[in-house]
């Protein structure tokens, strides 16, 4: 298994920080960094909000290593055709290292607050459908010709193109195990289940993605399979308690609940909480069950020794 970070560029986040939390990731040995797209804090609407492109531009061009990508863009934000231009560039730009994730939309205050039409969830799907049809054919090399309901392309070949063949990868995030498990097996090379999940309902999932895979007659084994998480470590409960009180002032629902309060609303909102050990045993039960990459929600952005002991401590036991 491989471990990734993922930060939630709309809570705070400035440049300078992330500029900090590319160069610890990649110095770490992590394998992938990854930006949520929101263009609003969900918390406090007073906070720095980067731009999600353009902070991947940044990681292009200022990492070396580290796979990276958005997590993910909902089809809702931007045309399709503006998102196949920009991640071409991106991939250009770092050499062939942009996963690009793609999903249907979901935060109806944060559209309305920027004026974006929020279509019902069917629509939704439908454009989310569409749309990586029309990414994926702009990132073909040939001319791209397509007619559907809410998008056409009438011979788009736009350059350059990116470095990865045959295609940048396509990442889709769903814990449905309806139609967004059925456009993952049409269309991802991988597959995100996000919040922690045990492994038994992660079984179930996966089985059914292989059914619909089976379904279109494609190989269920081409689809890597990861799954993305809150958490919160520390080697012993007094910096398990330093950590979880750092949360409360970060996410003021949780201000009034003492420290069992917390853990028990954070593991109700599916956060990974516990020791080193503790850590490792969630992942391996996953890995057991598949789970190939699983990138890690680091809320506390100044927090480095988390990273630091993950890095140590957990990430050579579930890589082996």
């Amino acid at each position: 298994m491989e471990l990734g970070v993922m930060v939630e560029g709309q809570e705070g986040l400035t440049w300078d920080g992330w500029r900090q939390i590319m160069a610890c990731v990649e110095a770490l040995g992590f394998e992938s960094l990854w930006r949520s797209d929101h263009f609003m804090s969900l918390v406090d609407s007073n906070r720095e909000s980067l731009e999600t492109w353009v902070a991947l531009t940044l990681t292009a061009a200022e990492t070396t290593r580290l796979r990276f990508g958005p997590l993910v863009c909902p089809i809702t934000f931007r045309h399709p055709s503006l998102v196949a231009r920009m991640a071409a560039a991106v991939d250009a730009l770092s050499g062939g290292r942009l996963v690009l994730g793609v999903g249907a939309g979901w935060n109806d205050q944060e559209h309305r607050a920027f004026g974006l039409p929020f279509p019902p969830l069917r629509e939704r799907m439908d454009r989310l459908e569409e749309g990586l049809e029309v990414i994926l054919r702009l990132l073909g090399d040939e001319p791209a010709q397509f007619a559907g309901r809410y998008y056409r392309l009438a011979g788009a070949n736009p350059r350059p193109k990116p470095v990865q063949r045959p295609r940048i990868p396509i990442l889709i995030g769903t814990t449905s195990e309806r139609r967004m498990l059925r456009i993952v097996a049409r269309y991802a090379d991988e597959w995100d289940v996000p919040g922690t999940i045990t492994p038994a309902a992660y079984r179930v999932k996966s089985q059914r993605l292989a059914a619909y895979c089976r379904d279109i007659n494609r190989d269920p084994r081409e689809i890597r399979h990861c799954v993305s998480t809150a958490f919160l470590i520390g080697r012993n409960e007094r910096e398990l308690r330093r950590r979880i009180e750092a949360m409360q002032q970060l996410m003021p629902h949780l201000a009034p609940l003492d420290a069992a309060g917390v853990r028990a609303a954070l593991q109700k909102e599916e956060w990974l909480i516990g020791t080193p050990e503790e850590i490792i045993a969630a992942l391996q039960a996953l890995a057991d069950e598949g789970v190939e990459r699983v990138m890690l929600q680091h809320n506390n952005q100044a927090d480095f020794e988390a990273l630091e002991l993950i890095a140590h401590e957990v990430m050579p036991a579930v890589a082996s």
